[in-house]
Protein backbone atom coordinates (compact mmCIF):
# COMPACT_ATOMS: atom_id res chain seq x y z
CA UNK A 1 0.00 0.00 0.00
CA UNK A 2 1.32 3.39 -1.17
CA UNK A 3 0.99 6.57 1.06
CA UNK A 4 -1.47 7.99 -1.20
CA UNK A 5 -3.36 5.20 -0.55
CA UNK A 6 -2.58 5.43 3.40
CA UNK A 7 -3.81 8.78 3.03
CA UNK A 8 -6.96 8.23 1.85
CA UNK A 9 -7.71 5.43 4.03
CA UNK A 10 -7.02 7.69 7.08
CA UNK A 11 -9.10 10.73 5.32
CA UNK A 12 -12.09 7.74 4.51
CA UNK A 13 -11.65 6.31 8.26
CA UNK A 14 -12.09 9.90 9.82
CA UNK A 15 -14.81 11.15 8.09
CA UNK A 16 -16.63 7.99 8.66
CA UNK A 17 -16.11 8.35 12.33
CA UNK A 18 -17.11 11.82 12.48
CA UNK A 19 -20.47 11.24 10.55
CA UNK A 20 -20.99 8.71 13.32
CA UNK A 21 -20.46 11.09 16.25
CA UNK A 22 -22.28 14.17 14.41
CA UNK A 23 -25.54 11.28 13.51
CA UNK A 24 -28.27 12.43 15.13
CA UNK A 25 -30.51 9.92 17.12
CA UNK A 26 -34.45 10.54 18.02
CA UNK A 27 -35.34 11.51 21.02
CA UNK A 28 -37.06 9.39 22.93
CA UNK A 29 -40.82 10.18 23.84
CA UNK A 30 -42.10 8.34 27.30
CA UNK A 31 -44.96 6.41 26.87
CA UNK A 32 -47.60 6.81 29.20
CA UNK A 33 -50.13 9.15 29.86
CA UNK A 34 -50.15 13.01 28.98
CA UNK A 35 -52.10 16.05 29.51
CA UNK A 36 -52.03 18.21 26.39
CA UNK A 37 -53.49 22.06 26.04
CA UNK A 38 -54.72 23.91 23.14
CA UNK A 39 -55.38 27.62 23.27
CA UNK A 40 -58.87 28.23 22.10
CA UNK A 41 -59.24 31.89 21.95
CA UNK A 42 -56.73 32.65 25.27
CA UNK A 43 -58.47 29.31 27.09
CA UNK A 44 -56.39 27.08 27.89
CA UNK A 45 -57.94 23.67 26.88
CA UNK A 46 -57.15 20.90 28.46
CA UNK A 47 -56.99 17.00 27.33
CA UNK A 48 -55.39 13.58 27.87
CA UNK A 49 -53.56 11.55 25.56
CA UNK A 50 -51.73 7.91 26.11
CA UNK A 51 -48.40 7.20 24.44
CA UNK A 52 -47.98 3.35 22.99
CA UNK A 53 -45.01 1.76 21.81
CA UNK A 54 -44.60 -1.22 19.95
CA UNK A 55 -41.32 -2.47 18.11
CA UNK A 56 -41.64 -0.38 15.56
CA UNK A 57 -43.75 2.43 16.04
CA UNK A 58 -46.04 5.26 18.59
CA UNK A 59 -49.58 4.57 18.65
CA UNK A 60 -51.96 7.34 21.05
CA UNK A 61 -54.82 7.22 22.32
CA UNK A 62 -56.79 10.03 22.99
CA UNK A 63 -59.02 10.29 25.69
CA UNK A 64 -62.23 12.34 24.21
CA UNK A 65 -64.29 12.01 27.69
CA UNK A 66 -65.33 8.25 27.98
CA UNK A 67 -64.36 8.20 23.96
CA UNK A 68 -60.86 7.14 23.00
CA UNK A 69 -59.91 7.73 19.61
CA UNK A 70 -56.85 5.21 18.46
CA UNK A 71 -54.23 7.85 16.35
CA UNK A 72 -52.06 5.72 14.33
CA UNK A 73 -50.18 8.01 12.06
CA UNK A 74 -47.57 8.73 15.05
CA UNK A 75 -44.03 9.49 13.81
CA UNK A 76 -40.61 11.09 16.33
CA UNK A 77 -37.98 12.14 14.08
CA UNK A 78 -35.12 13.57 15.58
CA UNK A 79 -36.13 15.76 18.43
CA UNK A 80 -39.81 16.38 17.40
CA UNK A 81 -43.27 14.50 17.43
CA UNK A 82 -45.50 14.58 14.37
CA UNK A 83 -49.27 13.26 14.87
CA UNK A 84 -52.59 13.32 12.67
CA UNK A 85 -55.61 13.79 14.12
CA UNK A 86 -57.27 10.53 13.10
CA UNK A 87 -59.20 10.73 9.83
CA UNK A 88 -58.99 14.23 9.56
CA UNK A 89 -56.71 16.86 7.90
CA UNK A 90 -55.35 18.02 11.13
CA UNK A 91 -51.68 17.14 12.49
CA UNK A 92 -49.91 18.05 15.73
CA UNK A 93 -46.12 18.74 15.36
CA UNK A 94 -44.19 19.57 18.69
CA UNK A 95 -40.49 19.32 20.30
CA UNK A 96 -39.82 16.68 23.03
CA UNK A 97 -38.12 18.24 26.29
CA UNK A 98 -37.87 15.05 28.09
CA UNK A 99 -41.02 15.82 30.05
CA UNK A 100 -42.80 18.37 28.03
CA UNK A 101 -43.83 18.72 24.57
CA UNK A 102 -44.21 22.25 22.97
CA UNK A 103 -45.16 23.17 19.45
CA UNK A 104 -48.57 23.40 17.04
CA UNK A 105 -52.20 22.25 16.27
CA UNK A 106 -52.61 23.20 13.13
CA UNK A 107 -56.19 22.48 10.51
CA UNK A 108 -54.44 21.93 7.50
CA UNK A 109 -57.56 22.45 5.09
CA UNK A 110 -58.03 26.02 6.61
CA UNK A 111 -56.12 29.22 6.17
CA UNK A 112 -53.77 30.15 8.33
CA UNK A 113 -55.67 27.62 11.30
CA UNK A 114 -52.56 27.08 13.58
CA UNK A 115 -53.33 27.14 17.71
CA UNK A 116 -50.52 26.61 20.06
CA UNK A 117 -50.06 23.23 21.61
CA UNK A 118 -48.31 22.14 24.77
CA UNK A 119 -48.62 18.55 27.07
CA UNK A 120 -46.88 17.54 30.32
CA UNK A 121 -46.04 14.07 30.87
CA UNK A 122 -47.29 11.88 34.00
CA UNK A 123 -50.68 13.76 34.69
CA UNK A 124 -53.34 11.48 33.96
CA UNK A 125 -56.36 13.67 34.59
CA UNK A 126 -58.02 16.28 32.60
CA UNK A 127 -58.53 18.74 35.32
CA UNK A 128 -56.65 18.79 38.76
CA UNK A 129 -60.30 20.99 40.01
CA UNK A 130 -62.82 18.20 41.81
CA UNK A 131 -66.86 19.41 41.47
CA UNK A 132 -67.44 20.96 44.37
CA UNK A 133 -71.66 21.28 43.64
CA UNK A 134 -74.20 19.10 41.67
CA UNK A 135 -76.22 22.60 41.20
CA UNK A 136 -75.61 22.16 37.36
CA UNK A 137 -77.28 18.51 37.33
CA UNK A 138 -80.39 17.70 35.40
CA UNK A 139 -81.77 19.02 32.33
CA UNK A 140 -81.27 22.71 30.88
CA UNK A 141 -83.07 24.63 28.28
CA UNK A 142 -80.49 26.74 26.33
CA UNK A 143 -80.43 29.33 24.25
CA UNK A 144 -76.73 29.73 22.02
CA UNK A 145 -76.44 34.03 20.45
CA UNK A 146 -75.30 34.04 16.97
CA UNK A 147 -73.86 37.25 16.19
CA UNK A 148 -76.93 38.42 14.00
CA UNK A 149 -79.23 38.29 16.97
CA UNK A 150 -80.67 34.69 16.11
CA UNK A 151 -80.64 32.35 18.97
CA UNK A 152 -80.50 28.63 18.35
CA UNK A 153 -82.28 26.22 20.31
CA UNK A 154 -80.52 23.38 22.78
CA UNK A 155 -80.70 21.02 25.21
CA UNK A 156 -77.95 20.70 28.01
CA UNK A 157 -78.11 17.34 30.30
CA UNK A 158 -75.32 17.49 32.23
CA UNK A 159 -74.09 15.31 35.67
CA UNK A 160 -71.85 15.20 38.36
CA UNK A 161 -70.41 11.82 38.62
CA UNK A 162 -66.89 10.93 40.76
CA UNK A 163 -66.27 14.42 41.60
CA UNK A 164 -66.72 15.55 37.51
CA UNK A 165 -68.59 17.38 35.94
CA UNK A 166 -69.72 16.24 32.13
CA UNK A 167 -72.69 15.61 29.92
CA UNK A 168 -73.70 16.98 26.77
CA UNK A 169 -75.08 19.49 24.65
CA UNK A 170 -77.87 18.78 21.86
CA UNK A 171 -79.20 20.88 19.57
CA UNK A 172 -81.38 20.54 16.08
CA UNK A 173 -78.23 19.94 13.79
CA UNK A 174 -76.25 17.07 16.48
CA UNK A 175 -74.76 17.37 19.86
CA UNK A 176 -71.42 18.30 21.32
CA UNK A 177 -70.26 14.87 22.44
CA UNK A 178 -68.31 14.34 25.09
CA UNK A 179 -68.24 17.31 27.56
CA UNK A 180 -66.42 17.31 30.66
CA UNK A 181 -64.62 20.01 33.51
CA UNK A 182 -65.81 20.61 36.50
CA UNK A 183 -68.39 22.96 38.68
CA UNK A 184 -67.84 24.85 41.85
CA UNK A 185 -70.09 26.94 43.36
CA UNK A 186 -71.78 28.98 41.23
CA UNK A 187 -69.40 28.73 38.37
CA UNK A 188 -68.71 25.43 35.70
CA UNK A 189 -66.17 25.30 33.07
CA UNK A 190 -66.59 21.98 30.28
CA UNK A 191 -64.32 20.90 27.92
CA UNK A 192 -64.40 19.02 24.61
CA UNK A 193 -61.20 17.87 21.98
CA UNK A 194 -62.23 14.76 20.05
CA UNK A 195 -59.38 15.96 17.22
CA UNK A 196 -61.13 18.48 15.41
CA UNK A 197 -63.86 19.92 17.58
CA UNK A 198 -61.84 22.13 20.25
CA UNK A 199 -64.62 23.51 22.64
CA UNK A 200 -64.80 25.49 25.99
CA UNK A 201 -67.81 26.31 27.83
CA UNK A 202 -68.03 28.42 30.85
CA UNK A 203 -71.16 29.13 32.85
CA UNK A 204 -71.85 31.22 35.57
CA UNK A 205 -75.75 30.85 37.78
CA UNK A 206 -77.05 34.45 38.75
CA UNK A 207 -79.48 35.26 41.88
CA UNK A 208 -82.40 34.29 39.93
CA UNK A 209 -81.25 30.65 38.90
CA UNK A 210 -80.18 31.78 35.34
CA UNK A 211 -77.20 30.47 33.75
CA UNK A 212 -75.52 32.92 31.48
CA UNK A 213 -72.26 32.16 30.24
CA UNK A 214 -69.77 31.70 26.66
CA UNK A 215 -68.67 29.03 24.37
CA UNK A 216 -65.22 29.21 22.52
CA UNK A 217 -64.58 26.83 19.04
CA UNK A 218 -61.46 26.66 17.53
CA UNK A 219 -59.31 29.59 16.74
CA UNK A 220 -62.14 32.22 16.20
CA UNK A 221 -65.77 31.19 16.95
CA UNK A 222 -67.59 32.44 20.21
CA UNK A 223 -71.35 33.02 21.47
CA UNK A 224 -72.81 33.50 24.56
CA UNK A 225 -75.78 31.34 25.64
CA UNK A 226 -78.05 31.27 28.48
CA UNK A 227 -79.54 28.36 30.31
CA UNK A 228 -82.63 27.63 32.33
CA UNK A 229 -83.44 24.45 34.81
CA UNK A 230 -86.05 22.38 33.28
CA UNK A 231 -86.64 18.91 32.96
CA UNK A 232 -89.15 18.81 30.50
CA UNK A 233 -86.39 20.51 27.65
CA UNK A 234 -86.85 19.32 24.45
CA UNK A 235 -86.15 20.19 20.64
CA UNK A 236 -87.92 20.38 17.62
CA UNK A 237 -88.66 16.76 16.00
CA UNK A 238 -85.66 15.92 13.85
CA UNK A 239 -87.76 14.07 11.16
CA UNK A 240 -89.57 17.20 10.28
CA UNK A 241 -86.57 19.77 9.88
CA UNK A 242 -85.88 18.59 6.61
CA UNK A 243 -88.16 17.65 3.24
CA UNK A 244 -88.91 17.30 -0.06
CA UNK A 245 -90.21 20.42 -1.62
CA UNK A 246 -93.33 20.75 -2.95
CA UNK A 247 -93.72 19.37 -6.71
CA UNK A 248 -90.81 16.65 -5.55
CA UNK A 249 -91.58 12.50 -4.80
CA UNK A 250 -88.49 11.21 -4.79
CA UNK A 251 -84.15 11.95 -4.64
CA UNK A 252 -82.65 12.16 -7.57
CA UNK A 253 -78.88 12.94 -8.40
CA UNK A 254 -75.77 11.78 -10.38
CA UNK A 255 -72.68 11.77 -8.60
CA UNK A 256 -69.15 10.18 -9.00
CA UNK A 257 -67.80 7.18 -6.77
CA UNK A 258 -64.57 7.38 -5.60
CA UNK A 259 -62.96 6.00 -9.42
CA UNK A 260 -64.55 8.45 -10.69
CA UNK A 261 -67.86 6.89 -12.46
CA UNK A 262 -71.54 8.26 -11.87
CA UNK A 263 -74.05 6.61 -9.90
CA UNK A 264 -77.47 7.33 -9.14
CA UNK A 265 -80.59 6.24 -7.65
CA UNK A 266 -81.63 4.68 -11.30
CA UNK A 267 -78.59 1.94 -11.15
CA UNK A 268 -79.87 -1.70 -10.54
CA UNK A 269 -77.65 -2.23 -7.25
CA UNK A 270 -80.60 -0.06 -5.73
CA UNK A 271 -83.53 -1.54 -7.73
CA UNK A 272 -86.20 -3.09 -5.06
CA UNK A 273 -83.67 -2.22 -2.19
CA UNK A 274 -83.98 -0.03 0.67
CA UNK A 275 -81.71 2.95 0.42
CA UNK A 276 -80.16 5.06 3.11
CA UNK A 277 -78.41 7.90 1.49
CA UNK A 278 -76.30 9.46 4.46
CA UNK A 279 -75.52 13.34 3.66
CA UNK A 280 -71.76 14.15 5.66
CA UNK A 281 -68.34 15.06 5.47
CA UNK A 282 -65.42 13.52 6.66
CA UNK A 283 -64.37 17.08 8.62
CA UNK A 284 -67.61 15.90 10.84
CA UNK A 285 -67.15 14.51 14.05
CA UNK A 286 -70.63 13.94 14.79
CA UNK A 287 -70.77 12.44 11.08
CA UNK A 288 -68.01 9.95 12.11
CA UNK A 289 -70.53 8.87 15.23
CA UNK A 290 -73.46 8.23 12.71
CA UNK A 291 -71.04 6.33 10.21
CA UNK A 292 -69.57 4.14 12.86
CA UNK A 293 -73.21 3.20 13.48
CA UNK A 294 -74.41 2.69 9.97
CA UNK A 295 -71.34 0.66 9.64
CA UNK A 296 -72.29 -1.80 11.92
CA UNK A 297 -75.42 -1.97 11.01
CA UNK A 298 -75.24 -2.66 7.30
CA UNK A 299 -72.72 -5.52 8.33
CA UNK A 300 -75.01 -7.07 10.05
CA UNK A 301 -78.24 -6.37 7.62
CA UNK A 302 -76.93 -5.99 3.90
CA UNK A 303 -78.19 -9.29 3.30
CA UNK A 304 -81.74 -8.41 3.54
CA UNK A 305 -82.28 -6.21 1.02
CA UNK A 306 -80.97 -2.78 2.13
CA UNK A 307 -77.87 -0.11 0.29
CA UNK A 308 -76.40 2.77 1.94
CA UNK A 309 -74.83 5.48 -0.12
CA UNK A 310 -72.69 8.24 1.41
CA UNK A 311 -72.74 11.24 -0.17
CA UNK A 312 -69.72 13.36 0.61
CA UNK A 313 -69.66 16.98 1.12
CA UNK A 314 -65.82 18.22 1.80
CA UNK A 315 -64.07 21.02 2.51
CA UNK A 316 -62.15 21.96 -0.90
CA UNK A 317 -63.85 21.70 -4.31
CA UNK A 318 -61.28 19.07 -5.21
CA UNK A 319 -62.35 15.66 -6.62
CA UNK A 320 -59.19 14.26 -5.53
CA UNK A 321 -58.78 15.68 -2.38
CA UNK A 322 -62.23 14.47 -1.31
CA UNK A 323 -61.60 11.16 -2.99
CA UNK A 324 -58.43 10.95 -0.49
CA UNK A 325 -60.41 11.54 2.59
CA UNK A 326 -63.12 9.51 2.03
CA UNK A 327 -60.83 6.67 1.10
CA UNK A 328 -58.64 7.15 4.53
CA UNK A 329 -62.33 6.65 6.32
CA UNK A 330 -63.14 3.72 4.48
CA UNK A 331 -59.88 2.23 5.37
CA UNK A 332 -60.09 3.32 9.03
CA UNK A 333 -63.44 2.23 10.02
CA UNK A 334 -63.98 -0.71 7.53
CA UNK A 335 -66.64 0.53 6.07
CA UNK A 336 -68.47 -1.65 3.23
CA UNK A 337 -71.15 -0.05 1.60
CA UNK A 338 -70.90 3.02 -0.97
CA UNK A 339 -69.25 6.66 -1.36
CA UNK A 340 -69.82 9.26 -3.79
CA UNK A 341 -68.31 12.47 -3.99
CA UNK A 342 -71.10 15.16 -4.10
CA UNK A 343 -69.91 18.63 -3.09
CA UNK A 344 -68.68 21.14 -0.60
CA UNK A 345 -69.44 21.31 2.93
CA UNK A 346 -71.10 25.27 2.67
CA UNK A 347 -74.49 23.89 3.47
CA UNK A 348 -76.12 26.75 0.51
CA UNK A 349 -74.05 25.08 -2.06
CA UNK A 350 -74.69 21.57 -0.56
CA UNK A 351 -78.47 22.13 -0.90
CA UNK A 352 -78.00 23.13 -4.64
CA UNK A 353 -77.04 19.63 -5.80
CA UNK A 354 -79.97 18.20 -3.87
CA UNK A 355 -82.53 20.98 -4.98
CA UNK A 356 -85.53 18.74 -4.12
CA UNK A 357 -84.67 19.26 -0.55
CA UNK A 358 -86.02 22.47 1.47
CA UNK A 359 -82.48 23.02 2.62
CA UNK A 360 -79.40 20.91 4.06
CA UNK A 361 -79.56 21.95 7.73
CA UNK A 362 -76.97 19.70 8.64
CA UNK A 363 -74.48 17.59 8.58
CA UNK A 364 -75.38 14.61 8.82
CA UNK A 365 -78.77 13.95 7.62
CA UNK A 366 -80.41 10.77 6.46
CA UNK A 367 -82.58 10.19 3.83
CA UNK A 368 -84.19 6.80 3.90
CA UNK A 369 -85.76 5.66 0.93
CA UNK A 370 -88.28 2.53 0.69
CA UNK A 371 -88.30 -0.18 -2.19
CA UNK A 372 -90.44 1.95 -4.71
CA UNK A 373 -88.22 4.93 -4.44
CA UNK A 374 -90.54 6.87 -2.07
CA UNK A 375 -88.73 8.45 0.39
CA UNK A 376 -89.83 7.43 3.99
CA UNK A 377 -87.91 9.21 6.72
CA UNK A 378 -85.28 12.30 6.42
CA UNK A 379 -83.39 12.60 9.83
CA UNK A 380 -81.83 16.11 10.49
CA UNK A 381 -78.53 15.64 12.61
CA UNK A 382 -77.44 13.01 14.51
CA UNK A 383 -77.69 12.44 18.82
CA UNK A 384 -74.61 9.96 19.10
CA UNK A 385 -73.68 7.97 22.29
CA UNK A 386 -72.56 10.80 24.58
CA UNK A 387 -76.39 11.59 24.69
CA UNK A 388 -77.00 8.67 26.71
CA UNK A 389 -80.92 7.96 26.35
CA UNK A 390 -81.19 10.01 23.47
CA UNK A 391 -78.82 7.89 20.98
CA UNK A 392 -80.72 4.89 22.62
CA UNK A 393 -83.99 6.24 21.45
CA UNK A 394 -83.19 6.95 18.72
CA UNK A 395 -81.62 3.40 17.68
CA UNK A 396 -84.50 2.11 18.12
CA UNK A 397 -86.69 4.01 16.16
CA UNK A 398 -84.12 3.56 13.52
CA UNK A 399 -84.62 0.05 14.23
CA UNK A 400 -88.37 0.05 13.82
CA UNK A 401 -88.38 2.00 10.97
CA UNK A 402 -85.73 -0.11 9.00
CA UNK A 403 -87.69 -3.66 10.17
CA UNK A 404 -90.86 -2.21 8.78
CA UNK A 405 -89.63 -1.41 5.41
CA UNK A 406 -87.25 -4.44 5.14
CA UNK A 407 -90.79 -6.53 5.51
CA UNK A 408 -92.61 -4.69 2.80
Amino acid sequence: MNKYQSYLIAIFSFLLMLSCKTEKKNTELKTGFWRGEINVQENQLPFIFEVLKGDDDYKINLHDGSNIIELDEVSVINDSIFFTMHIFDIDVKAKINKNSLEGTYTKNYAEDYVLPFKATFNLKNRVEQKSTTNNFDGKWSMKLKNKDGTEDDAVGVFETKNNQFQGTILTPTGDYRFLEGYAEDDNFTLYAFDGNHAFVFKGEKNTNDVVNGTFWSGKTFNQSFTAIKNENASLPDPNKLTYLKEGYDKIEFSFPNLEGNLVSLNDPKYKDRVVILQIFGTWCPNCMDETKFYTKWYDKNKSQGVEIIGLAYEVKDDFEYAKKRVQKMIDKYDINYDYLIAGTSNKKDAAKTLPMLNHIMSFPTSIIIDKKGKVRSIHTGFSGPATGDYYLHYVEEFNALMDTLLSE
